[in-house]
């Protein structure tokens, strides 16, 4: 290749992009605006992390956290239909009225250790929705309410209400407030990136679920064009300026490389399912922080599957099993780190689904759902935010199917998060736009102090 040839930046990139294999722990190239490998470290005293987990096609969570009590289980069960989880199987949570999936059997004891909570009825929200007479609803509604594409964006970005500046995440916001110095990007999207970890000065890093290397084999003619590529002294000044990038994310990835293969063994077996792997490469990221210079890391993973619109038992229960197995194993290795009360995990789901099963032993796009927040910060053993009336076309139902309508905003339980990974009161505005619309609410109580 003649490198003269090469009218744009665009135009290196993209042949320097047919030699890669693998999205190593360093951020995209280019224009990632990446932290560099030159710049100073800080100590990891002040450690903080967060995980996320995003499940992916919308999780119906009426079936994750269930009444137990005698008004309500009976109204579940009759509604519910062939989907009701039978409630002598339910794992009961504490003196609560409620109880979780079998499947999630597992998480119960964190629980009761108060490492676990649940948030009720979560869900997008523009402004406050509320029913009123003959079903109208009154309230500015999210864009695209029941898409999947739509839901999972405003969940990242939180602009439920959409717009030409909804091209970050609030993770990736947040970064650019916290976060300044060390050695790799503070936001890594595990098998991959997201909008959620994208910030006007922060790019998130992708690292491959089956290793931490960036580059393919030295035996692979693209990689040796790449090591080419990198090893020229000359030329203009568009080669130049892609090289540094180039080179500084090879420099970030040889880094990880080196801090993970010294270290030692977390002493955790991870379960063999695609979570399991994800949450297994954050522990090795975290148990190396401190050689990176990391004070603050945001992970992105995610688990697929979750848009049941028939054959839901099964494979829901499969889901929370793997989910569960997952959980546990991170809360042993973050135990064996000593860093519980710095890291905090929380699930994501761009919707749940009708409390009312279709024709398909499945359910169908809706609105509210309930997630899991995990880690010794988190003011567990308790049940976070208002649970809704469990009546199709009731005064919590957005239609006539139980699509339940957020008593919880997205930006309430994301802040909640993000004040305790140290965001200042002054920067709210900038990571959570939408907060400052009168009647969304305040963060929610389930973390514990910054």
């Amino acid at each position: 290749m003649n490198f003269k040839q090469l009218k744009s930046r665009r135009d290196f990139l993209r042949y320097g992009c047919r030699t890669i294999s693998t999205l190593g722990a360093a951020a995209a190239f280019g224009q990632a605006g990446l932290v560099s490998a030159k710049a100073a470290t800080t100590g990891s005293s002040d450690y903080k992390a967060l995980v996320c987990i995003f499940l992916f096609g919308g999780n119906d969570a009426n079936n994750l956290l269930i009444p137990t009590d005698s008004t309500n289980y009976p109204i579940y069960k009759s509604v519910r239909q062939n989907l009701a989880i039978a409630q002598g199987s339910l794992v009961q949570l504490g003196t609560t009225n409620f109880g979780l999936h079998p499947s999630l059997a597992p998480i119960s004891p964190l629980f009761g250790a108060k490492r676990v909570a649940l948030v009720a009825n979560v869900g997008t929200l523009v402004t406050p929705v509320t029913r009123g007479t003959g079903g109208v609803l009154a309230g500015t509604l999210p864009v695209n309410l029941f898409s999947h594409s739509d839901q999972q964006t405003e969940w990242q970005n939180a602009y439920p209400q959409g717009g030409a500046d909804s091209n970050t995440g609030w993770a990736g916001r947040l970064a650019d407030k916290i976060v300044s110095g060390g050695s790799l990007p503070p936001a890594i999207g595990i098998g991959g990136s997201a909008l959620q970890l994208v910030g006007e000065n922060t790019q998130p890093a992708g690292i491959s679920l089956s290793g931490f290397s960036l580059l393919a084999p030295s035996t692979d003619p693209g990689s040796a064009a790449l090591q080419n590529m990198l090893s020229i002294k000359g030329g203009p000044t568009l080669v130049q300026a892609a090289q540094y990038s180039l080179t500084d994310a090879m420099s970030v990835a040889a880094a990880v490389d080196t801090a993970v293969n010294n270290s030692a063994s977390l002493g955790v077996t991870f379960p063999n399912s695609d979570i399991g792997t994800q949450l297994g490469q954050v522990a090795k990221m975290i148990q190396v922080r401190a050689s990176l210079g990391a004070t603050r890391q945001i992970f992105f993973c995610n688990q697929g599957g979750f848009d049941t619109h028939s054959n839901q038992l099964p494979q829901q229960a499969q889901l929370f099993g793997n989910l569960a197995a997952a959980l546990v194993a991170f809360d042993q290795a973050m135990q064996g780190l000593g860093v519980t009360g710095s890291v905090t995990t929380f699930t994501e789901s761009e919707f749940s689904r009708t409390f009312q099963p279709n024709g398909n032993a499945g359910t169908d796009h809706a609105w509210g759902s309930h997630h899991i927040v995990m880690g010794g910060a988190v003011q567990g053993g308790q049940i976070y935010g208002s649970f809704p009336t469990l009546a199709l076309s009731g005064p919590s139902d957005s239609g006539n199917r139980g699509n339940w309508i957020p008593t919880t905003s997205t930006d309430q339980y994301s802040a909640a998060l993000a004040n305790w990974f140290g965001l200042a009161s002054g920067d709210v505005t900038y990571v959570f736009p939408n907060l400052s619309i009168k009647g969304i609410g305040s963060p929610l109580g389930f973390m514990g102090p910054s």
